[in-house]
């Protein structure tokens, strides 16, 4: 995998969660909280100024209570 194509996912990936994020009506606060991570973090990772570790993605997967591997799956699909 080209170093484009995993900003490319990373960056679908993001979008991913702030959209589930945004669809079950969470804050910043309330999913930092549900996943065990800083505020801030959550917000960096929204404004795409960082980028997450595999273990904050997973946290942040469980806490939209979402299957990381598919929507990884889904969005390189696409």
């Amino acid at each position: 995998m080209k170093n484009r194509d995993a900003k490319k996912i990373t960056s679908k990936l993001l979008d991913e969660f702030e959209k589930i994020r945004k669809e079950k009506e969470l804050s910043h606060d309330k999913l930092a909280n549900l996943a065990g991570i800083n505020r801030s973090t959550v917000s960096l990772l929204a404004s795409k100024k960082r980028i997450p570790t595999i273990l904050t993605c997973l946290k942040i997967a469980d806490a939209l209570e979402i299957s990381l591997a598919d929507l990884l799956k889904s969005i390189s699909d696409n």
